[in-house]
C-alpha cells in the first residue's frame, strides 16, 4: 500500500508539472543580453551598446546606418563587465566608470569613438587613484570638453569637486570638502550652485553656494526629505522635490526663488498615490515636457503638446507596455527608446520625430519565450496593524493556483521599492513552479513619508518583517501558497530579511536564500563605507542607534545572527569578497554559528565580487545552487544539466563550510589587559621617513621621546613625535603608565589639528582645519589604543614570537568609531639599516575585515625597540607607500 502511494504521488506531481510551460533554460534568463543600453551619439552619426567581447560585457559602436553586425567593439575589459556609460556632449569621447572586483572605488574612463585600435582603441583612466571613488556630478553642456566630479582622495568621508578636462585629464580642485556637504548641484551652466548636507538631527539642508560660504536656504527634518532637481535657464530657480509639512505625505514638484526663497508648488501626484515620480525636460528649450508617477504602473502627464503628440506616435508604433526614452540627439529629433512589460525585458527601437518612423533595432534577450512567462499581477493586502502593503504577485504559468509551493522575494535597500515589470527571478522561479511575492513592506520608497516612516526601527522582530510574514499568511489564507513549502529569497535587505524570517518566524520558511544579506545589524553599522559617514545619522534614525543602551538591545534582539539557535530551515548564503557595504564577516559569522550547531548551512564566496555579482559565471553559478536549493527543499522543477565552464565556476565559489573561520574575540581582551608599562623606559629616537605617491618621493625626519610625568598625579609616559620637512608637525601622546592605555592625543600638521580625550566608554575631541571645526564624539565598549606610537608600545611589552597572533581595538578617526586590528608574527629576521644590523620580529598588523590600511613592522628582538616600518598609503595621499628607518 505504501509503494503504491509514493507511486501515485509521484504521478500526480509529474501530471502537475506536465501542465507547466516547458522548462526555459537558466541561462536565457541570466546570461549575458546579447545587446542592451543602445545610446545613440548627440550628433547622431553613432549608436553605441554594450555587448560581449571575449565574454566579457564591453561597449560596441556602429555608424547609425550600419547594422549591428557590423559594429566594433571600443573597450576590451576582461574582467569587470561594463553596465553603463554616456557620450561626452561634443561626441568626442564615450565616458564610463569601473570598479575593481566590486570594491565600488570607480574610476571614470574615456575612449575616443573615432579612434582604433587592436583589437581595441586605448581607454583613458582620467582619476588613476587606488582607494578612491569618483563621482560624475555635472555634465555641462556650455562646456562639453569638461565635466565636474567628486574625489574622496583627501579624506575618504567626503568628496572635494574638481572640474576634469577630458582631453588632457587634467584635473582642477573647484571646491574642498569641509563642510559634510554629501551632494553638490550645478545648474545649466554648468556653475557650483547648491550643496546638500545632512543635519545633526538626520535631517537634510540645502545650502547656497556663495563664494566660500554655504548658506543654508531650506531644511527638512529626518522624516522629510528634499532633493534639488533641475535648474532654470537663467539660474535663478531650481526645481525641488519635497515633503516637507505636517500636512505634505508625497514628496510634491515645487520651484524654488533663490533671490527671494520663495517656493511655488508646481505638482502632486493627481490620484495621491504616490511619491513625485520624474519630470523630462528639453535640453534645448529647458522646458518641461511631461511629468509622470510610478504607481502599480507609470501614469504620465504631458505638459507639452507637441512632445504629448510625438509620444503617442511612437506608442502606437510599440508593443505594450513602458516606454523608456534612453538617449536622443542634439535636436532631439532622433530617440532611442526602449519598451518593456512584465513578460518582457525589452525591445529597442530608433524613433524619427520629424517623420513617425520607428525602426526596431534589437531585443535583448531573443530566445526568451514571452509566450511562457507569468504575468506580474499588483495586490494589496492588509498587515496585523491594518496598514496597507502594496505587493506584486507572480504565479507560474499553466496549473492552477492552489496550494503552490512559494517563494517570497522582499527587495534590497530597504529604501527602495520593487516596480511592475520584467524580473528575472520572478519569472525564473515561475518557470520552476513557484508562486512568486514581491512585498513593498512599510520602510519602502515611493508611498508617501509616513510610509516610509512606518519602517523606522522595525526590522527583524519589528513591523517589517511582519509585512512579510502577514504576506505569507494572505497567500496561504488564499489558498495560494502551501503553507508547508514557503522559501524565502532576498539580496542585501532582502537577504537580511531571509535570515531574519528564518530565526524569527522559524516555523514559516521551509528554505531560505540569503545573497550579500547582513547577520548583525550591529557590526553592519560599524563597517559602513567612509563615504557614508556625512550620512550616517540617517542609519540610526530609520535602523537604530548602537551608542544608546536601550536601541544597542533592540538591535542585538532584531540580529538573526544572535538568534542562530532558532534557525531550523536549510539556509544557502552568498557573498561577496569585496563586498564594501556588506562586509563577508557578515556572511561568515552566521555560517560559523549555524555549522556549530549542526544545522544545514551551505555557501558561496565570489572572491572577484562585491554587493552583488556582476560576472556571467558567478551569476549563472550561483543561480545553479539556488534551483538546486529550492528544488530540493520545497520541490519545484530544476534543470539537471549545467554546463562545464558554469559546474567549474561553482566549484570553484563554494566554501566548505569546516573551513570558515572568525577571530577569537575573547583574544581581544587577552591582548588589551596583557600590556605593562613596566617594561617601557624612556628613551630618545631618530627616523627618516620616506614618502612615495603620485610619482614624487620625499623624505620626512622624525624625533621620538618617550618620558615618564605625572598628569593629574598619575603616572604616565609621554610620546612626543616631531617632524620636519616638507610634512612637518608635531605628536604628543599621553599613556598610563602601567596600562599602556591612551589619555590624551594631539596632532598638528600644517593647518589641521586633533584633539583626543580618552575615557572608559567614550573618546572626545576635535578636529580643527583652519575656520572649520568638527566635534568628535566615539562611543566604546572596550579598551583602544592609537595607531603609531600606542600600537608600537603596546608591542614592546607582548610575549612576541614566530606565529604569535592576537586582537586589539583601535580608534579610527575617519569612521569616527573603532576597528578590530590582527597582530601576527609572521617571522624573526635580519634586518640591515642605516644604523646597524638587527635581529628582528617581523610583525604584520592590519584590520580584521581586510587589507587596507595594514603595515609592517620590524622590532629588534632584544629591547623590541621599532626598527623598521612599511604601510602603504590610503585615499587621503592618493595611494604609494610610506617607509620608516630608524636613524639613532
Amino acid at each position: 500500500m505504501k509503494k503504491l502511494f509514493v507511486l501515485l504521488l509521484i504521478i500526480f506531481v509529474s501530471n502537475s508539472f506536465a501542465q507547466l510551460p516547458p522548462l526555459i533554460d537558466r541561462e536565457v534568463f541570466f546570461g549575458d543580453p546579447e545587446i542592451s543600453g543602445a545610446q545613440i551619439s548627440p550628433d547622431g552619426k553613432y549608436i553605441t551598446f554594450i555587448k560581449p567581447f571575449n565574454n566579457v560585457r564591453n561597449i560596441w559602436i556602429k555608424e547609425l546606418n550600419q547594422k549591428f553586425e557590423e559594429a566594433r567593439p571600443l573597450t576590451n575589459d576582461t574582467k569587470r563587465p561594463i553596465t553603463n556609460y554616456f557620450w561626452s556632449r561634443d561626441s568626442k569621447y564615450i565616458l564610463y566608470v569601473q570598479d575593481q572586483g566590486g570594491n565600488e572605488n570607480f574610476r571614470v574612463y574615456a575612449v575616443d569613438p573615432k579612434a582604433t585600435g587592436d583589437p581595441v582603441p586605448p581607454s583613458r583612466d582620467l582619476t588613476p587613484l587606488e582607494n578612491v571613488r569618483a563621482y560624475i556630478y555635472d555634465v555641462p553642456k556650455k562646456t562639453p570638453n569638461e565635466i565636474y566630479i567628486g574625489l574622496n582622495d583627501r579624506n575618504p568621508q567626503l568628496h572635494d569637486v574638481y572640474k576634469l578636462n577630458l582631453t588632457t585629464g587634467e584635473r582642477t580642485l573647484i571646491r574642498k570638502n569641509d563642510e559634510n556637504v554629501v551632494a553638490w548641484v550645478f545648474d545649466l551652466d554648468g556653475n557650483l550652485r547648491l550643496g546638500v548636507r545632512q543635519t545633526e538631527d538626520g535631517g537634510m539642508e540645502i545650502l547656497k553656494v556663495d563664494g566660500d560660504k554655504l548658506i543654508p536656504i531650506y531644511s527638512v527634518s529626518s522624516e522629510e526629505s528634499a532633493d534639488p532637481y533641475r535648474f532654470t535657464p537663467d539660474g535663478k530657480s531650481f526645481y525641488l522635490v519635497s515633503n516637507k509639512g505636517k500636512n505634505v505625505d508625497k514628496t510634491e514638484l515645487l520651484l524654488f526663488n533663490l533671490e527671494t526663497n520663495e517656493i511655488k508648488f508646481i505638482e502632486r501626484d493627481p490620484e495621491n498615490e504616490v511619491d513625485f515620480g520624474g519630470a523630462l525636460f528639453s535640453d534645448n528649450t529647458n522646458e518641461l515636457l511631461a511629468t509622470f508617477y510610478r504607481a502599480d504602473r507609470v501614469r504620465i502627464y504631458f505638459k507639452n503638446k507637441e512632445f504629448e503628440s510625438a509620444y503617442n506616435k511612437l506608442r502606437k508604433a510599440l508593443p505594450d507596455g513602458e516606454i523608456s526614452l534612453n538617449s536622443m540627439t542634439d535636436d532631439e529629433n532622433l530617440w532611442i527608446v526602449s519598451v518593456s512589460r512584465d513578460i518582457d525585458p525589452g525591445s529597442t527601437y530608433l524613433f524619427d520625430r520629424r517623420t513617425g518612423k520607428v525602426e526596431f533595432l534589437y531585443k535583448s534577450r531573443p530566445n526568451l519565450p514571452s509566450e511562457y512567462l507569468a504575468e506580474m499581477k499588483p495586490i494589496k493586502y492588509k498587515a496585523k496593524d491594518g496598514l496597507v502593503i502594496p505587493a506584486y504577485l507572480v504565479l507560474p504559468k499553466g496549473i492552477p493556483h492552489k496550494n503552490l509551493p512559494t517563494i517570497v522575494f522582499p527587495h534590497g535597500g530597504p529604501w527602495s521599492r520593487d516596480f511592475w515589470g520584467y524580473n528575472s527571478y520572478a519569472q525564473f522561479l515561475a518557470n520552476r513552479g513557484y508562486a512568486v511575492l514581491m512585498p513593498n513592506f512599510r520602510g519602502s520608497t515611493g508611498f508617501g513619508k509616513k510610509f516610509l516612516n512606518a519602517g523606522n526601527k522595525q526590522w527583524g522582530r519589528g513591523a517589517m518583517q511582519q509585512d512579510i510574514t502577514d504576506g505569507v499568511n494572505y497567500l496561504i489564507k488564499e489558498g495560494i501558497a502551501d503553507p508547508k513549502k514557503i522559501g524565502i529569497f532576498g539580496g542585501s535587505y532582502g537577504g537580511y530579511a531571509t535570515l531574519a524570517g528564518l530565526a524569527f518566524t522559524p516555523d514559516l520558511y521551509a528554505a531560505g536564500f540569503d545573497f550579500v544579506g547582513p547577520s548583525n545589524i550591529i557590526t553592519l553599522l560599524n563597517s559602513i563605507p567612509p563615504y557614508w559617514a556625512p550620512i550616517k545619522k540617517i542609519f540610526t534614525i530609520r535602523v537604530g542607534d548602537p551608542d544608546k543602551p536601550e536601541e544597542r538591545k533592540m538591535l542585538e534582539e532584531q540580529s538573526p545572527l544572535n538568534y542562530a539557535s532558532n534557525i531550523k530551515a536549510p539556509l544557502f548564503v552568498v557573498q561577496g569578497a569585496n563586498d564594501p557595504r556588506v562586509k563577508k564577516t557578515e556572511s561568515d559569522q552566521i555560517v560559523v554559528a549555524l555549522r556549530d550547531l549542526g544545522r544545514n548551512v551551505e555557501y558561496i564566496v565570489a572572491p572577484d565580487e562585491g554587493h552583488g555579482f556582476l560576472g556571467e559565471l558567478n551569476r549563472l553559478a550561483m543561480v545553479v545552487a539556488l534551483e538546486k536549493f529550492f528544488a530540493k527543499h520545497l520541490g519545484g522543477r530544476y534543470q539537471q544539466d549545467v554546463r562545464e565552464e558554469i559546474q567549474k565556476r561553482l566549484d570553484e565559489i563554494t566554501v566548505d563550510v569546516k573551513t570558515v573561520s572568525l577571530p577569537r574575540t575573547e583574544v581581544a581582551n587577552e591582548f588589551l589587559n596583557s600590556f605593562d608599562g613596566s617594561k617601557i623606559q624612556p628613551v630618545s629616537s631618530k627616523y627618516v621617513i620616506k614618502i612615495d605617491t603620485r610619482g614624487q618621493k620625499f623624505e620626512i625626519n622624525v624625533n621620538r621621546d618617550i618620558t615618564k610625568s605625572k598628569l593629574n598625579d598619575k603616572d604616565v609616559f609621554v610620546v612626543v613625535d616631531v617632524a620636519t620637512g616638507i610634512m612637518g608637525g608635531n605628536d604628543t601622546l599621553i599613556v598610563d603608565a602601567n596600562t599602556l592605555l591612551p589619555i590624551k592625543r594631539n596632532v598638528k600638521q600644517g593647518p589641521a589639528t586633533i584633539h583626543l580625550n580618552f575615557g572608559a566608554d567614550k573618546i572626545e575631541g576635535q578636529i580643527e582645519a583652519g575656520p572649520q571645526k568638527m566635534p568628535l564624539n566615539i562611543k566604546i565598549d572596550s579598551p583602544v589604543i592609537t595607531e603609531g606610537a600606542g600600537i608600537e608600545l603596546a608591542l614592546k611589552t607582548l610575549p612576541l614570537k614566530k606565529g604569535y597572533k592576537a586582537f586589539f581595538n583601535q580608534i579610527d578617526i575617519m569612521r569616527a568609531g573603532t576597528k578590530k586590528m590582527i597582530v601576527n608574527v609572521l617571522d624573526v629576521e635580519k634586518v640591515t639599516l642605516p644604523s646597524g644590523e638587527y635581529e628582528a620580529y617581523k610583525i604584520e598588523v592590519k584590520p580584521s575585515d581586510g587589507d587596507e590600511g595594514a603595515q609592517t613592522l620590524w622590532l629588534d628582538t632584544n629591547d623590541k625597540i621599532l626598527l623598521k616600518s612599511e604601510a602603504k598609503l590610503g585615499a587621503m595621499m592618493g595611494g604609494g607607500t610610506v617607509t620608516s628607518e630608524l636613524v639613532k
